[in-house]
């Protein structure tokens, strides 16, 4: 009893793998459908994170009185706590842009093009000014490792949209990526709710997708050998009440097969037209940005594409020479996000597309001392940063929520990790109180026991 009971709702979800059921999309969590979920304003999400933390006061929250007060040095503990120097204010004009007046730095001029197409994010704020566990707040809610990522609960509720691709894809220049798989982990979910991780740094398909092919045998000989083995699995996890892993086992090699011919074609460039390679760039990024369009058109339901190298992990994190450390990272960065917004609306994408730009925090409005004669840089900050987000039902020319005059802390509206998670679930049409999975003994969700949805943000 109890081996079957362990099983339920993993044979649910084999369910959803092995058939494809009427009205329900690939892979869906068959439950959700009984709770009801939300009107969808996003079909999918392409999350492009910026490893380390870019700084908010330097791009989209201007601070005039950074530069009125300066070299002041706060008198509060967060300041003692970093033993910096006095506001140093930002070196990079803001001016408005569009019929909307948004106001961008000079450091982002075309992402401020696109003005009347994004909304910022001006108070977000986490628990803690440390890489890791803020990374992994920002991926999965919680500042400890093993849960699930949010890019794996959207796939649980939503399943795939196209089974010859993987619902959930990374896309990350760097095997070296700091804290790695925990980031898209499916934790306790069922094993195919994993995303698949694929290295970018040579966009040859060979390395893209190493061994995605098979070299002896021709595809009708694979599915021969595909179908026999699926029979044996299946009867295996029959007769064992089910298993989570397993199932991951069964998905993974369907999806492994029918990704010989769509992946390769889905991954491969050379067919883009050199407008439209131009308008990205040709930075790994920008190659990172193109590649999640294409998936998006094919159905994949959650993109992230990480800002990372081999030479610095974290290239955000501008502890020193601040000023141009920012001003080169966004001369790349913010070409292609554009890039991706302006592709996507041109294409009819973005209204159904959330794209999200940011970081796991902010940087501190204050000044950390330069060493060895190198510039000042600015520290980690977690108390106030700033996120852009467009398309998928989000307002437009929009600015939510605040941060103080010394952008320090979130002041109007807070956004707190847990309340973006709940607004991005309810953009794609799942109530984040109903998103669940029994493990351990108890309910967990993406938002623990919070999230509010930012409602004053959506359209």
């Amino acid at each position: 009893m109890l081996r079957r009971l362990a099983g339920g709702a993993g044979l649910l979800g084999l369910a959803g793998v092995l058939q494809k059921n009427a009205g329900t999309a690939l892979g869906a969590n068959p439950s959700l459908t009984l709770q009801g979920n939300l009107p969808a304003r996003a079909k999918r999400v392409i999350f492009l994170f910026l490893n380390g933390g870019p700084s908010h006061v330097d791009t989209f929250d201007p601070k005039p009185s950074l530069l009125k007060y300066e070299g002041q040095k706060p008198s509060e503990k967060l300041y003692r706590e970093g033993k910096k120097g006095g506001f140093m204010p930002s070196p990079f004009k803001f001016t408005k842009h569009g019929e909307s007046g948004l106001e961008f730095s000079e450091s982002v001029p075309h992402l401020a093009r696109m003005a009347d197409d994004v909304s910022i994010v001006r108070s977000m704020h986490t628990d803690v000014p440390n890489h890791e566990p803020a990374l992994l707040q920002m991926h999965t809610g919680a500042v400890q490792p093993t849960r699930p990522s949010l890019g794996s609960w959207a796939l649980y509720g939503l399943g795939s949209e196209n089974e010859n691709l993987p619902g959930y894809v990374v896309l990350r220049p760097s095997p070296r990526t700091v804290v790695g798989p925990a980031l898209w982990s499916n934790g306790f979910l069922p094993a195919r709710f994993q995303a698949t991780s694929i290295i970018t740094r040579d966009m040859s398909i060979s390395k893209l997708l190493p061994h995605i092919r098979n070299r002896s045998l021709d595809r009708a000989t694979q599915r021969r050998q595909l179908d026999l083995l699926g029979a044996l699995n299946e009867e295996h996890l029959q007769e064992r009440g089910g298993d989570a892993e397993l199932e991951g086992e069964i998905r993974a090699m369907e999806t492994a097969y029918s990704m010989q011919m769509e992946a390769t074609e889905a991954l491969d460039l050379s067919g883009e037209s050199g407008a439209t390679r131009e308008m990205y760039g040709s930075t790994n990024f920008a190659n990172s940005c193109l590649l999640a369009r294409r998936l998006a058109e094919r159905g994949v339901r959650f993109t992230t594409v990480y800002y990372t190298n081999d030479k610095n992990n974290q290239p955000w994190d501008t502890h020193k020479n601040h000023n141009e450390g920012h001003k080169g990272l966004w001369a790349d960065a913010d070409k292609a996000a554009a890039a991706l917004i302006a592709d996507l609306k041109q294409r009819g994408l973005l209204d159904e597309t959330l794209v999200i730009l940011g970081g796991e925090f902010g940087r501190t409005p204050f000044a950390e001392g330069g060493k060895k004669g190198a510039q000042p840089g600015r520290d980690h900050h977690s108390t106030a940063f700033s996120y852009l987000l467009a398309g998928g039902g989000v307002k437009r020319g929009f600015v939510y929520g605040s941060s103080d005059e010394f952008g320090m802390h979130a002041q109007d509206n807070p956004m707190h990790v847990q309340d973006f998670h709940a607004t991005v679930l309810h953009l794609l049409g799942i109530d984040h109180t109903q998103l669940t999975y029994h493990y351990a003994g108890r309910d967990f969700r993406l938002t623990d026991v919070g999230g509010r949805v930012a409602s004053g943000l959506l359209l």
